[in-house]
């Protein structure tokens, strides 16, 4: 099997979305996270947050959608992460996940990533790196 091709470095992509309370029912129906700071909001009003804010699996969940179809593309996973949830993200936001390529393996299909998304307002809401591997697939297979 042929090792696949890892972007260089230097290379970014990156994706935009509007969350919404429909993000958070569904992230619920998958994981079964009911805390009442995604639904509670006069509870969630009183916090440090203000107000009801979006599971960060919804959040970082964009960086799976830039890392599977963008880059390093298709049979991309991750297999390390190192994140910070930095400013909350409610529901109306939109986010733009961007990744950007810092090294790759000389021998093998494994590359470090910076991992950043920010809200509308340009607020970097995640922070961080993963590492990533990419198995050869080809659109059709996935």
């Amino acid at each position: 099997m042929d090792v696949p091709m890892m972007p260089p470095v230097g290379s970014t992509a990156r994706r935009s979305r509007k969350v919404s309370r429909r993000d958070i029912e569904l992230f619920t129906e998958l994981t079964g996270d009911r805390n009442p700071l995604h639904y509670d909001e006069q509870l969630a009003a009183s916090t440090r947050f203000g107000g009801l804010i979006v599971q960060g699996g919804v959040t970082s969940g964009l960086l799976n959608a830039v890392v599977a179809e963008d880059l390093p593309g298709p049979g991309s996973v991750f297999q390390r992460v190192a994140w910070s949830f930095e400013a909350p993200v409610r529901p109306g936001d939109e986010i733009t996940a961007e990744v950007e390529v810092l090294e790759v393996h000389p021998t093998k299909p494994i590359a470090r990533i910076r991992t950043t998304i920010t809200n509308g307002d340009g607020v970097v809401v995640l922070d961080g790196d993963a590492q990533v591997y990419r198995v050869p697939v080809g659109r059709s297979q996935a």
